[in-house]
C-alpha cells in the first residue's frame, strides 16, 4: 500500500499534475521559478573580457586601502561567498571579497565532491509533498548543469550504483530515481537504468553478493571542491573585484542614514592575518557569506540577534582506490542509523561519507574515531567478505561543518532542509545563509538581486549563467596529450595538470623543473605515489597561496588523499615557497610545525597516533612476541632496547642497500610514538599487534624489517613506498 501510494505521488509530480499536490500560490512560485531555471537551459557559454594576468595579493590590499567605496563587500572566501562576489562584479558592481583565512579553508573542501540535486531530498519531497524541497531539488539539478558546462576540468557525470537487496525495492527505488531523471528534464546527465545481479557484480566486483537481486545506476556529477572554489574566486579577480585571502573583519562599520536617521552598516574594519595591519573597507553593501560563521557576524551588527544557522558535523575518509571501480560509485540509501552513505571514486582513490552529527562552530573541525568507525562499518555490510576492510587503511579523514538553516521543529539535524535563506538586518548587513555547494550561483545571484533592490545599487542583470571559470576556456579532453608532447611530462602527471588547471595548465609545465633523466623530461614529484609536481607549489603561490597548509590541502589536495605523502612533501613545499616569499629558517619552522599538526589534528593523523598508544594490551600470543623480539633484535645489536637510524643503516649496508638517510627519518618517526628519535621494543610490538588487528597497514618500517629478516643476503632494493599505509 505504502509504495503504491509512493508511486502515484511520483507520478503527480512527474506527469506535471502539480494541483493535485500543491496550492494555486505554489503553483505560481513554481512558475516563476521555472521562467528564472530556464534561462540556464537556453544560456550558452559566456566569456567576458578579464584580465590576462592576476593581480598580487599585496595590490589587491592596496585596493582594499585605497578605494574610496566599494557599491559590495562580500565577507566570506567560500564557494557562496566567491559565488557572490563573481555575481556581483560581472553586473559591474564595485566589488570586493575578503576572508580570514584562505579561499576554501571551511566547508567548501570539505564536503562529499558531488554536483548533484540531492536524490534523498526528492524522496523527501515526494513522501511528504514537500514542494519547497522539491523545488529546492530541481534548482540544484539545473545547477548541476551549469557547473558541470563552465568547469568542465574540474567536474564530471559520474555513475553511482544502488544495490538492490530485496525483490520489492527495484520498484520502488526505480520509480524515485527515474522521477530524479525526469525532474532534471533537458540536463539529465545520462539516463538512469537496471541491472541484473551479474552485471552489478561485473561493474562493482567487490560488492557483497549474498542476497543482492540487482542494482540501479543513476549519474550525478563529481568535481574537486577547493579547486573548484579558487576557479570561481580567481574568476571573479580577473574580472575585477578586489578578492584578499587571510583578511579578516574586526568589526562593523556604521554611518547614520541621512533620510531615516536609522544606523547602517557602511563597511568594515579590517585586518591583514599576515602582518596585522588594519584599515577601513567602505561599501555601500556588505554581504555576510560566512557559513557556519553566519551568526557570529550578524552579532557584529546586532548582539541581540537570534542563531538562524545549526552547524552539523559531516565526516568523510579517504581509503585506497582498490575499494571501489575506477568509474563507478556506490550510495548506501538507509544505513544502520538511517543515514546515507556515499562511496565514491576520487583522484584515484576511494571517499566515503558523510555523517551527520549536532556540533559546535569550529574553525578546525576534528574527525573523531566514533565516526570513522561507523563509516567503516557501513562500507563493510555492503562489501564482500573477501574484502577485508581495516582500520589502517583509512588514509586521511576529515569533518566538515555544514551550515544548515535551523528549523525550530525539528528535534535533530538530520530533517533539516539544506535550503538557504537571504535575510537583511535593520542596519542593513545581508545575509546569506545555508544552502549546498551545487547551488552556489543561484544563491549568489539570489542574494545580489535582494542587494540591489536594498541598497539601490546600480546593476545589470545576472551574467554568471554559462561563465567560463578559470581553466575552462581552451580545456579539451585531450588536452593532457600536448602537455606530454610539447613539454616532455608523464602521462599521469599531464592529465592531472589538465584535469586540475584547465587551459591554465600550459603555465605550470612552462615553470616545470628540469629531472635530468631521460623521461620524463620536466615535472619532479613532490612524491612519487602521486602525480603533484614542484612547479605546482610556484604556481600556488601566485595564486594566493600563503602557507604550506594552503598547498598541501586546497592548491593540491595531498592532505585530503594520503597525510603521510602530505607529511613527507612538506619540507621540500615549504623550502619553495620560502624561497618565493622571503622565509627566514624561522618562518619555515613555524610553517612545518603548522602544517603538521593541520594534518595531525584536521586530517586524521592523530586517529593513527591513538590506534597505536590507546592499545594498553599487545595482542600478540607469546610465540608472536619471541618472533618479533628476534626480527627487533637483528637491528638492535647492542640490545639498547630501541633501535635508531644509524641501527637500521648499518643492517642494510651489511647487505649492500642504500636508502637515504630522511627517508629512514621517516619511517621510524611513523612508528617513533613518544617522539624522543628511536624505536622501543614496546613501540614496535605495538606496531606489529596494530597490523595484526588492521588498525595499521602496510607499515614501512615492518614491511623493511620482515623483508631483511627474511634473507640477509644480497637482494634487490628493498621497497619502502608507502602501498595504502594509513592512518
Amino acid at each position: 500500500m505504502a509504495f503504491r501510494k509512493a508511486v502515484r505521488r511520483t507520478a503527480l509530480i512527474g506527469g506535471g499534475v502539480l494541483a493535485a499536490a500543491f496550492s494555486l500560490s505554489q503553483l505560481s512560485q513554481y512558475r516563476r521559478k521555472q521562467g528564472r531555471l530556464a534561462r540556464v537551459q537556453a544560456a550558452g557559454l559566456v566569456d567576458l573580457p578579464c584580465l590576462d594576468e592576476l593581480p598580487s595579493r599585496a595590490a589587491q590590499l592596496a585596493a582594499l586601502q585605497n578605494t574610496e567605496e566599494f557599491d559590495v563587500l562580500v565577507v566570506g572566501g567560500g564557494a557562496t561567498g566567491s559565488g557572490c562576489a563573481l555575481d556581483a562584479v560581472t553586473r559591474n558592481l564595485k566589488t570586493a571579497l575578503v576572508e580570514r583565512s584562505d579561499f576554501s579553508s571551511g566547508t567548501s573542501s570539505r564536503s562529499t565532491k558531488l554536483i548533484h540535486g540531492g536524490v534523498r531530498y526528492l524522496q523527501k519531497a515526494i513522501m511528504k509533498l514537500d514542494y519547497e524541497q522539491y523545488l529546492m531539488v530541481k534548482e540544484a539539478l539545473h545547477e548541476r548543469a551549469n557547473l558541470l558546462e563552465i568547469a568542465p576540468h574540474l567536474s564530471a557525470p559520474l555513475p553511482i550504483m544502488l544495490p538492490v537487496y530485496s525483490w520489492w525495492q527495484i520498484p520502488y527505488y526505480w520509480a524515485g530515481i527515474k522521477m530524479y531523471d525526469l525532474v532534471a528534464g533537458a540536463h539529465c546527465l545520462k539516463s538512469s537504468y537496471v541491472l541484473s545481479k551479474s552485471r552489478a557484480l561485473e561493474l562493482f566486483p567487490m560488492l557483497k553478493r549474498d542476497k543482492l537481486v540487482g542494482a540501479i545506476v543513476y549519474y550525478d556529477g563529481q568535481h574537486n571542491d577547493s579547486r573548484m572554489n579558487l576557479a570561481i574566486a580567481l574568476t571573479a579577480a580577473r574580472h575585477g573585484a578586489i578578492t584578499a585571502n587571510y583578511t579578516e573583519v574586526v568589526h562593523l562599520l556604521k554611518g547614520v542614514d541621512s533620510q531615516t536617521g536609522k544606523q547602517r552598516v557602511c563597511g568594515a574594519r579590517c585586518r591583514d592575518v599576515i602582518t596585522g595591519q588594519e584599515f577601513d573597507v567602505r561599501a555601500k553593501c556588505v554581504i555576510n557569506a560566512t557559513g557556519p560563521f553566519t551568526d557570529s557576524l550578524r552579532k557584529m551588527d546586532d548582539q541581540s540577534t537570534h542563531n538562524i544557522c545549526q552547524p552539523s558535523a559531516g565526516v568523510h575518509i579517504v581509503i585506497p582506490g582498490y575499494y571501489c571501480p575506477e568509474s563507478m560509485g556506490l550510495l548506501d540509501p538507509a544505513t544502520s542509523d538511517g543515514r546515507v552513505i556515499f562511496f565514491l571514486p576520487w583522484e584515484k582513490m576511494t571517499i566515503a561519507g558523510t555523517t551527520d552529527t549536532p556540533t559546535e562552530v569550529t574553525a578546525h573541525p576534528v574527525p573523531v574515531e566514533e565516526d570513522i568507525n561507523f563509516i567503516l562499518r557501513e562500507i563493510r555490510s555492503y562489501l564482500s567478505p573477501d574484502v577485508e576492510v581495516r582500520r589502517g587503511d583509512v588514509l586521511a579523514a576529515w569533518s566538515g561543518i555544514r551550515p544548515l538553516v535551523t528549523d525550530p521543529s525539528s528535534k535533530d539535524t538530520q530533517s533539516i532542509c539544506r535550503n538557504h535563506i537571504v535575510n537583511i538586518s535593520e542596519s542593513g548587513l545581508v545575509t546569506i545563509a545555508g544552502g549546498k555547494w551545487t547551488t552556489y550561483r543561484s544563491m549568489a545571484e539570489e542574494t545580489l538581486d535582494v542587494a540591489i533592490r536594498a541598497h539601490n545599487l546600480q546593476a545589470g542583470p545576472c551574467r554568471t549563467v554559462g561563465l567560463l571559470l578559470e581553466g575552462g576556456k581552451d580545456w579539451s579532453p585531450t588536452l593532457y596529450i600536448r602537455l606530454v608532447q610539447d613539454y616532455g611530462l608523464e602521462v599521469e602527471v599531464a592529465k592531472h595538470l589538465a584535469s586540475t588547471y584547465g587551459g591554465k595548465a600550459f603555465e605550470v609545465a612552462k615553470i616545470a623543473r628540469v629531472t635530468g633523466q631521460r623521461w620524463p623530461i620536466v615535472g619532479k614529484r613532490l612524491v612519487s605515489e602521486f602525480p603533484y609536481i614542484e612547479s605546482e607549489v610556484h604556481y600556488a603561490v601566485q595564486q594566493y597561496a600563503l602557507t604550506a597548509i594552503d598547498v598541501i590541502a586546497r592548491r593540491t589536495r595531498l592532505g585530503f588523499l594520503n597525510v603521510q605523502a602530505a607529511e613527507q612533501a612538506l619540507p621540500r613545499i615549504v623550502d619553495i615557497m620560502g624561497k618565493r616569499l622571503g622565509w627566514n629558517e624561522q618562518k619555515k619552522q613555524k610553517e612545518l610545525e603548522a602544517a603538521r599538526e593541520f594534518l595531525y589534528q584536521e586530517m586524521g593523523y592523530k586517529a593513527r597516533w591513538e590506534q597505536l598508544t590507546n592499545t594498553s594490551e599487545i595482542s600478540l600470543t607469546p610465540e608472536e612476541v619471541e618472533r618479533y623480539g628476534k626480527r627487533f633484535h637483528k637491528f638492535d645489536k647492542g640490545s639498547k632496547g630501541f633501535i635508531t637510524t644509524v641501527d637500521v643503516q648499518q643492517v642494510l649496508e651489511s647487505i649492500s642497500i642504500q636508502i637515504d638517510e630522511n627517508m629512514l627519518h621517516e619511517i621510524l618517526n611513523e612508528v617513533d610514538l613518544n617522539k624522543n628519535g628511536q624505536v622501543e621494543l614496546n613501540e614496535f610490538l605495538q606496531l606489529m599487534s596494530a597490523v595484526k588487528k588492521g588498525t595499521v597497514s602496510d607499515s614501512r618500517l615492518a614491511v623493511l624489517m620482515k623483508t631483511v629478516e627474511e634473507s640477509l643476503e644480497e637482494r634487490g632494493p628493498v621497497t619502502v613506498d608507502r602501498s595504502g599505509g594509513g592512518v
